[in-house]
């Protein structure tokens, strides 16, 4: 039998967690614990052993859960705690899409948005796709690009939370984007991200050429980028952690230890170890075992 960590987590706007309901999936998955609660009325983790994988336990206790706004979680209870954290940029650690807020703001938004919702669900290709969206912002100022990140792109909930709480218990915390390095270096100074590595969008006489650098930073990037963070860390993929959104982030996903889809596509959702669809992004820090009062908001 394996010993196993269950996290349910709630997004307290819609309710909260509550003993019922933990006592709902222990009777479903037939748990004999007592549960640690790591945050009252939203988080807590049930120790025990099974014979069951993790995903069918994680499948069993989403069934239970149906119908509320409360995350279900399994993972080994051991070497929880993560020791590098790759995150992807748009729609995960910003609630943005940065193209289509620069699409909306020079009247291309809904060319660009079509085709990003593509990319997302993982029908067009990510690099085709990016090459096609960019040569819509030919001859575009530079300084522009300031007005959409001042007035355009907000923070995720819990994100500088998760960062933060990741950095001091000795995480290396890395931003790695299939968007543009104009939006990752301030995202990741204004969070607390070591380092950031994404697409770089190219400029002549303080213009956009509408051309993005070779070679794009696409799905199979991010995965090439996890390998050599791990080497240079002197890390094993089990001691990783990633979170991202669309079919983009579905390789570095699948490779980690922890590979998290929040509130993600179908499609990632479907090859996640785990999954995010209610709370914020807090709730990587309850899946490690994180009690809320361990948190840094700082």
């Amino acid at each position: 039998m394996t010993t196993y960590a269950l996290t349910l987590i709630t997004n307290l706007d819609h309710g909260p967690l509550t003993e019922q309901h933990v006592d709902m999936v222990c009777a479903r998955l037939n748990i004999v614990c007592k549960p640690d609660w790591l945050a009252k009325n939203e988080a807590c983790e049930l120790i025990f052993c099974s014979d069951l994988s993790a995903m069918q336990i994680t499948v069993e206790g989403q069934k239970t859960l149906q119908g509320t706004a409360i995350d279900a979680v399994c993972t080994l209870a051991k070497s929880r705690r993560k020791k590098l954290l790759v995150c992807d940029m748009d729609s995960t650690i910003i609630d943005q899409e940065c193209i289509d807020e620069i699409g909306d703001a020079i009247g291309q938004g809904a060319e660009i948005r079509e085709i990003t919702a593509k990319v997302i669900n993982g029908t067009m290709n990510f690099s085709k796709a990016l090459r096609r969206r960019v040569a819509l912002l030919k001859g575009l100022e530079v300084l522009a690009l300031e007005k959409v990140y001042n007035e355009r792109i907000s923070i995720k909930n819990g994100a500088r939370t998760l960062v933060q709480t990741m950095r001091k218990n000795g995480a290396h915390c890395v931003l790695v984007s299939g968007g543009f390095t104009y939006f990752t270096s301030r995202i990741a100074k204004s969070i607390g991200f070591h380092d950031h590595q994404a697409n770089e969008l190219l400029v002549e006489a303080g213009k956009l050429t509408g051309v993005v650098k070779e070679p794009i930073l696409g799905r199979s990037a991010k995965l090439s980028i996890l390998q050599s963070l791990c080497t240079k860390n002197g890390l094993a993929m089990s001691e990783i952690l990633t979170v991202g959104d669309g079919a983009n982030d579905i390789e570095m996903i699948k490779a980690a230890g922890l590979g998290v889809a929040f509130h993600g596509s179908k499609l990632l959702c479907e090859q996640a170890k785990a999954a995010i669809n209610h709370a914020d992004l807090t709730a990587l820090l309850y899946i490690q075992g994180f009690k809320k009062s361990e948190f840094v908001y700082s």
